[in-house]
């Protein structure tokens, strides 16, 4: 009987924590719904949050040093650096745990299908185009970094500054995928499906940010067949290439042909359950 009742105790414990957990920490909310993509987000989220604290210490440090009369310039650095670092992480992370900052006066009283139509205009037409729009201008500015070298300002800082800008687009990368997968799990309320959204519904929930992201593969792949075939050309001229010119329809016939063999496989799925 005692160990049955220690047992009983166990549960209801374990439960409680479970409970509490779920509330008190965003990663777990709605958890049995979140697909590889946020559980990703939310893990590299986790593992990123450790730098707050790191970053508490090296201000407390800097102060003590700064008082006693050690200004340490790597020290300033190295809190900037942690900070951006954490910081873009947390991007991600609150598009993935829905925490971020909103004016939901009137979004907290609306039913989950509208709640789930307004995400989906909100994270495929408007916040993920600009996210592919930053990876893409990010990949070159890090790349600029790299080649200079860049580093601080300060004979005494950390000289490595290119290492914090190749950082970047990694991060706005993440921030894609927790964009992705929680406009599937919205996609999916929407559809009232409990299973995984079919591409050709993504791709008409993100139609905008589909076509640039196809554009801009499409346009470096024909950059470096230009560049491959012809190695005397000036860099800066492959842009201007006529078979570079229409790659904005190339990207629209390639987004197109995608959602109309995933509708094609879609129905014949359908038809054959």
């Amino acid at each position: 009987m005692p160990d049955e009742y220690s047992e009983t105790l166990h549960h209801v414990a374990s439960d409680t924590i479970d409970h509490v957990a779920a509330i008190t920490d965003p990663g777990e909310r709605d958890r049995a719904s979140h697909l590889w993509g946020d559980r990703l987000m939310i893990n590299f989220g986790n593992f990123m949050a450790w730098l707050f604290p790191i970053l508490m210490l090296a201000i407390v440090a800097q102060v003590l040093m700064r008082k006693a009369g050690f200004n340490q310039a790597w020290l300033d650095d190295a809190q900037w650096w942690i900070y951006g670092a954490a910081l873009t992480t947390g991007f991600g992370y609150a598009i993935t745990t829905e925490s971020h900052v909103r004016v939901d006066i009137f979004h907290a009283n609306f039913s989950p299908r509208k709640k789930a139509r307004i995400e989906l205009y909100a994270l495929g037409w408007c916040l993920l185009p600009f996210l592919i729009l930053m990876v893409d201008n990010l990949i070159h500015y890090s790349y600029s970094s790299f080649v200079a070298r860049e580093g601080s300002d300060s004979p005494n800082g950390l000289h490595g500054l290119f290492l914090l800008k190749m950082l970047l687009p990694l991060l706005f990368v993440m921030a894609i995928i927790a964009t992705l997968a929680t406009l599937q799990r919205h996609l999916a309320t929407l559809i009232n499906s409990a299973s995984k959204p079919a591409l050709w519904t993504v791709i008409l929930a993100a139609f905008p940010a589909m076509w640039f992201a196809a554009e801009r593969v499409i346009y470096y792949v024909l950059w470096w067949v230009v560049r491959l075939s012809s190695p005397d050309i000036v860099p800066r001229r492959i842009g201007k290439e006529p078979l570079l010119e229409p790659t904005m329809w190339y990207g629209l016939a390639l987004v197109l042909a995608l959602a109309a063999v995933s509708f094609a496989l879609t129905r014949r799925t359908a038809s054959k359950a």
